[in-house]
């Protein structure tokens, strides 16, 4: 049986310092033929892993083509640790106050899904919104980092969409249930190793039209910072990922739409609405 491969077609201009197919060297999740492996990518094929590429030991059993395949969100994390009001701007926009230390919640695992893999709207809310971040992948059981030593401790990033109930968490004056629904969690196309640059840019399109951007610089704690923080309150677990908060820009999905999140250097993550 072959796939049809999810996002490895050519981006388009709207999507800058975006490459058409996945980086040498990057790695993650395929569906192929049914089944889902792991994988780091080549450049024009793909090397099977018996575990995911960061896990000591991970050994190579086959190779398969890039026509062959269909990207999955590239971890299964047992844990995602997401970032609240983490560029003064967006905090701004919400009218909140930035807080001396950074704000923490959890996303349950189920809320994950990958590349192409469709946001669905819950009926019990009216205002679902998009929020493009970078997200942080921990490639090693950890705790009590600090910024120095967080760089060791992670697999490498990703692009994640923090999709949120925005009515609801105003409702419930917290965020548990407005970013907790099924399919709230995006990730993917892929993991990359090197970290982005505090000039890239982290951004959200919906269809094809750029609707929030930032700089990883503009961050008000940094992914090192942030990871650092996280370990200090809970233990991290390799495949945990850190969610390292949204820029300003903000803003409502309805059923029928394609929002994208593209952060440069790491790749574009696209997702339909329903």
């Amino acid at each position: 049986m072959r796939h049809k491969s999810a996002g490895l077609a050519p981006s388009g201009a709207d999507a800058p310092g975006v490459a058409s197919a996945p980086p040498a060297g990057a790695f993650g999740r395929v569906l192929l033929d049914g089944e889902a492996r792991y994988c780091r990518f080549t450049g024009e094929a793909v090397e099977l892993l018996d575990r995911p590429a960061f896990e000591p030991g991970a050994v190579v059993v086959g190779e398969a083509g890039l026509d062959g395949i269909r990207l999955l969100a590239p971890v299964t994390p047992g844990k995602i640790v997401a970032v609240g009001l983490n560029y003064r701007a967006h905090a701004a926009e919400l009218a909140m106050d930035v807080q001396v230390e950074p704000i923490l919640f959890l996303k349950p695992a189920t809320a994950v899904i990958g590349p192409g893999d469709t946001i669905v709207r819950p009926a019990r809310a009216e205002e679902v919104d998009y929020e493009a971040e970078l997200a942080v992948v921990v490639g090693r059981r950890c705790r009590d980092l600090t910024p120095e030593r967080a760089v060791a401790a992670i697999a490498g990033y990703t692009c994640g969409n923090d999709v949120t109930a925005r009515d609801l968490q105003k409702l419930d004056g917290q965020r548990t249930r407005a970013k907790s629904f099924d399919t709230f969690c995006s990730l993917g196309p892929w993991i990359v190793s090197d970290s982005p640059s505090p000039a890239a840019r982290v951004s959200a399109l919906v269809d094809g039209v750029e609707v929030q951007h930032g700089l990883v610089g503009d961050m008000i704690v940094s992914p090192l910072g942030l990871l650092a923080f996280a370990s200090g309150i809970m233990t991290l677990e390799p495949g945990d990922v850190l969610m390292t908060g949204t820029p300003p820009g903000v803003g409502p999905l309805v059923a029928g739409q394609t929002v994208s999140v593209v952060v440069e250097g790491v790749g574009r993550l696209d997702n339909p609405v329903a």
